[in-house]
């Protein structure tokens, strides 16, 4: 499979909401769902198309066929800065008065972000109790979350939203109707003052065949999509600049090696401090993480679940290996729901683990796993991952990032 690049400036307020079981109100999201993205393009698709749909055509393939394109979700970018945006993970850290990135070591307006699960590990395995502070005014921290960017420092991007209030229409008469007010909640066009618009990068995996004239057709269609609902109202306008296909690169071997030089290097310092651990760390054993970059369903047994066991793992790759562990799992959970435009019906509500959650697993075996790891990485792990949720990198670099080291 290929990668496209989608990088969506946005034109006009966006009402892409999400409604909680029980709920009345429909909150926005803080990022296009990647389900968004495919039923704006497939919707663009069957409107200019001049033939019917019928098994194993493009639309087909594209779409309903056992290999379909996935469509990642679009999180908000620093359009400065050429790096791919990632999921801050869930053992991530803040000071509680002053949060966030250090923007300038002279600065100290925030005290700087730092990650704690190798060191979790390791007060685990010398028996000791981790419950940091924060690094710069030694006061409380608590958990940091957010999309994040890399380019010599860190950057921290999120989104803003505002509410609309709107007047019902009496069909009839077609005026404003009595005592009919609606207010919608949506993600905002621009930043502040309105000074550069809000821009939203994502990207979509489609085999090899279909990449380069899927991408030709976002091209010629950039304006042509609308994304969220309430778009008769004139909400939903952007403007979809598609990249030309580009190989996928694989890098898990070189991420896990880096996370188990750290770990192994963390290790001693912690034995130079602390004496000998509980147990000696397994010289021949190779530790992995999974890292949740969006909303994934899981199942076990029928059953939804936020935690991937070991067999849930193998399950899902296909690998035989009875020497794999789960030794740490940080999740929590949520609900989603949406719209089938194609049906107009409501999707089902779905319980979701939360982009962010990690998972920390070893195994004796390496060789068994780096294809497969590989793998995870473009398809993505669990239900419904043409529709962005799932998708999952190995071995987040920001796990690399210590407490003396706060960034």
């Amino acid at each position: 499979m290929k990668r496209i690049n989608l990088e969506i400036k946005v034109l006009s307020p966006l009402a892409i909401g999400r409604q909680k079981p029980g709920s009345s109100v429909s909150e926005a999201e803080s990022y296009i769902p990647g389900s968004v993205i495919r039923g704006a393009i497939a919707a663009v698709i069957l409107k200019w198309t001049n033939t019917s749909i019928s098994d194993g055509d493009n639309f087909h393939e594209l779409f309903l066929g056992e290999n379909p394109a996935i469509f990642q979700n679009a999180y908000p970018a620093n359009i400065k800065v050429q790096s791919e945006v990632r999921v801050l993970p869930a053992t991530a850290l803040s000071s509680k008065n002053q949060p966030g990135f250090k923007s300038n070591p002279n600065d100290p307006k925030h005290n700087g972000v730092f990650d704690t699960l190798i060191d979790r590990f390791c007060a685990e395995g010398y028996g000791h109790l981790y419950d940091p502070n924060c690094p710069a005014d030694g006061g409380r921290v608590d958990a940091f979350t957010g999309f994040y960017q890399i380019q010599g420092k860190y950057y921290s991007n999120s989104t803003t939203t505002r509410l609309l209030t709107r007047v019902g229409i009496n069909r009839r008469r077609a005026t404003s109707e009595e005592r009919v007010l609606y207010s919608l909640e949506v993600l905002n066009e621009s930043q502040e003052h309105k000074e550069k618009p809000i821009i939203y990068t994502g990207g979509i995996f489609v085999p090899d065949d279909l990449a380069e004239s899927l991408q030709a057709f976002i091209d010629h269609h950039q304006e042509d999509l609308r994304l969220g609902g309430a778009t008769s109202r004139g909400l939903g306008r952007v403007k979809i600049k598609a990249t030309l296909p580009v190989e996928i690169k694989p890098r898990v071997t070189n991420q896990i090696k880096q996370f188990n030089d750290k770990l192994h290097q963390r290790w001693h310092e912690w034995k130079n401090i602390f004496g000998n651990p509980i147990k000696d760390l397994p010289k021949n054993r190779v530790y992995f993480t999974l890292d949740l970059q969006a909303d994934t369903i899981l199942s076990e047994n029928w059953r939804r679940t936020t935690v991937i066991s070991p067999q849930m793992l193998q399950e899902l790759t296909g690998v035989t290996d009875s020497s794999l562990e789960l030794h740490a799992a940080y999740s929590s959970y949520d609900y989603r729901s949406g719209w089938n435009s194609a049906w107009g019906l409501m999707k089902d509500v779905e319980l979701v683990t939360n982009k962010g959650s990690v998972y920390l697993f070893s195994t004796f075996n390496e060789d068994l796993w780096i294809k497969a790891l590989e793998d995870l990485e473009v398809k993505g792990i669990g239900d419904r991952t043409s529709e962005g949720f799932g998708n999952v990198q190995i071995c987040n670099q920001f796990h690399l990032v210590f407490r003396e080291e706060a960034v």
